[in-house]
């Protein structure tokens, strides 16, 4: 069964999905290291996934009809799978992550207005059968980590939509 471990870029996928005691398939790694992309964003300045070709690879590396729980890691990971834990971030945190990774103020800018405005979330409500959604702004990636467990062993029970950034939006002026 592939889980996705999913959310705007900085709010902690790659970092808890380390601490995970399952399988965790990269997808931002695997497009990379397999040449599964169609090239690269020159605005963005990052590889444009080539998704069919991701799909058909996913399959092989964890087949839907798999019992064995595989996470699949990176931002779209919820278009591969059933299941869906969306990570969130407060966007003036969010920004912060962003910045020091260096990206330019564009992608910075795009990212925090896909966090407030649920892009992330309300695709993977499109895609899965089964959503959950955590708020790691003030959490460790241990707690993070412990929180997507307890959820995928069904301990616990995080459903969207306690989380509302739209406050939060930047305007140009």
């Amino acid at each position: 069964m592939r889980i996705a471990l999913t959310g705007t870029p900085g709010t902690g996928k790659t970092t808890a999905a380390k601490l995970l005691p399952f399988r965790v398939i990269d997808l931002n790694a695997l497009i990379r290291d397999e040449g599964l992309s169609l090239g690269t964003d020159p605005e963005r300045g990052c590889l444009i996934a080539d998704v069919d070709l991701l799909a058909k690879r996913v399959e092989e590396l964890a087949p839907e009809e798999d019992e064995e729980m595989v996470i699949l890691e990176g931002h779209f990971s919820h278009q591969l799978a059933i299941e869906a834990i969306v990570l969130r971030t407060r966007p003036s945190v969010l920004r912060e992550r962003l910045a020091r990774r260096g990206y330019p103020e564009k992608k910075v800018r795009e990212n925090l207005e896909a966090e407030a405005l649920d892009v992330i979330l309300v695709e993977a409500m499109e895609w899965c059968d089964r959503v959950s959604e955590i708020d790691t702004t003030l959490r460790s990636p241990e707690k993070v980590a412990d929180l997507v467990v307890g959820i995928l062993r069904r301990e616990i029970e995080m459903p969207p939509g306690d989380i509302d950034w739209t406050g939060e939006m930047e305007f140009d002026p």
